[in-house]
């Protein structure tokens, strides 16, 4: 048994059954033996994103803040703020394009890299340590309360934020626990553990069909919520697996979207090596643009992950940037990362199908503030295949 295994049977043993959302909070961020509480290398051995291949993929973003920028008057002081900043590889590739490339933008940017683990966070703050000294990057463990003009980003965060499990069982909702017996953790079905998981699904008219499993992120929902809270003008982009309700809790997902990841390799076993693998859900984009309204949020735009950065890009004419394709020459990244996790953002370069990302923006600002080169409005695009991943990208503003 792992550390943490021996720590979460101990507990199960004295208090009773865990639900799912306290079993993989535990799993994931556990202050010591959490997946995402470990430095970095050990993430490598599963998985790649798309900051790791190539420093394109923070230059298009480095873009698109600059036309955010833009789009709210130029204020003299523009925030992003990266949530899930890891060892601030992203945030060192946004930064050294807009001190190179983009100088009126750079001065007025303030990039804060939120990183809730303390050795990542110590090494972004080691990694972004020249333009934290001029005075345009700071490191954090929580986003700052008050945004006053600018971006919130995510890349790949929102799919590792715990979830409830429930389960349709003689038309009655049931949640899935975590117990431990006979040596090992195992489901065990009972009463939901709160009724905001009834009402997660009534709010989004979700109906599941007899035995089917589904997750509810509430967690998600609270998220974006206390997002929204905190910005007082500009967007929420994210970056992530998903889809919108009708796509995520059709009947090409009756086992739900739950998945663990660990040596490149994909599995429905979420109870192996507690704290020693990823687990993931797909994004319900629906619950974040719903809930995300309730803190003054709207739906900017929903595209491919693709087509966002290929606008983002605009064919690289005159700005040093390269066109997003050339960041992964053909079977450069494909046979040298034999990854079973599909894609974690390297596909997205080539492809709108199955394993690419979805982009999402919302926005909250006093004005109109179009973004053109985000690309197409919120909608459903495209086919879903069972069990695969699409990233997708959405704004909310």
């Amino acid at each position: 048994m792992t550390p943490l295994a021996e720590l979460l049977a101990e507990r199960i043993r004295r208090y009773g059954p865990l639900t799912f959302a306290d079993y993989m909070r535990e799993c994931l961020y556990h202050p010591v033996h959490g997946y995402y509480s470990k430095r970095e290398h050990t993430r490598f051995a599963d998985y790649y994103t798309s900051a790791d291949v190539h420093p394109i993929f923070g230059r298009l973003l480095a873009r698109q803040f600059a036309e955010m920028w833009e789009s709210l008057g130029r204020p003299e002081e523009f925030t992003v703020v990266e949530a899930g900043a890891g060892v601030g590889r992203l945030a060192t590739h946004v930064l050294d394009f807009c001190a190179t490339k983009l100088p009126a933008f750079y001065n007025s940017l303030r990039y804060v890299a939120v990183e809730r683990s303390a050795p990542r966070r110590e090494q972004a703050i080691a990694n972004l340590k020249r333009h934290a000294t001029a005075g345009h990057s700071a490191g954090s463990s929580e986003i700052p309360a008050r945004i006053a003009a600018g971006g919130l980003f995510s890349n790949e965060l929102i799919d590792a934020l715990p979830v409830h499990r429930v389960v349709l069982e003689s038309g009655a909702l049931k949640e899935i626990f975590v117990d431990f017996r006979g040596g090992q953790f195992l489901s065990a079905t009972a009463p939901l553990s709160t009724c905001a998981i009834a009402e997660y699904f009534a709010t989004q008219g979700v109906i599941l069909q007899e035995r089917q499993y589904a997750e509810a992120g509430l967690e998600a929902c609270d998220w974006i919520t206390e997002v929204g809270r905190r910005l007082e003008r500009g967007y929420v982009l994210t970056i992530d697996y998903g889809h919108h309700a009708a796509e995520l809790f059709d009947d090409h997902h009756m086992r739900g979207t739950l998945l663990a990841y660990q040596n490149h390799r994909v599995s429905e076993d979420v109870y192996v090596s507690p704290g020693e693998q990823d687990l993931t859900t797909h994004v319900n984009f629906t619950a974040l643009e719903m809930w995300g309204k309730r803190s003054g949020l709207e739906t900017a735009g929903f595209t491919s992950q693709t087509a966002f950065l290929r606008r983002a890009n605009g064919g690289g004419a005159g700005s040093g940037t390269p066109p997003a394709q050339d960041a992964n020459p053909p079977g450069r990244h494909g046979r040298a990362l034999p990854s079973a996790r599909p894609a974690k953002g390297l596909r997205w370069i080539k492809t709108d199908g199955p394993g690419s990302p979805f982009a999402a923006r919302l926005r909250k600002t006093t004005r109109n503030c179009p973004l053109p080169k985000f690309g197409v409005p919120s909608g459903r695009l495209g086919t879903n295949q069972t069990r695969h991943r699409r990233k997708q990208t959405s704004s909310y503003c």
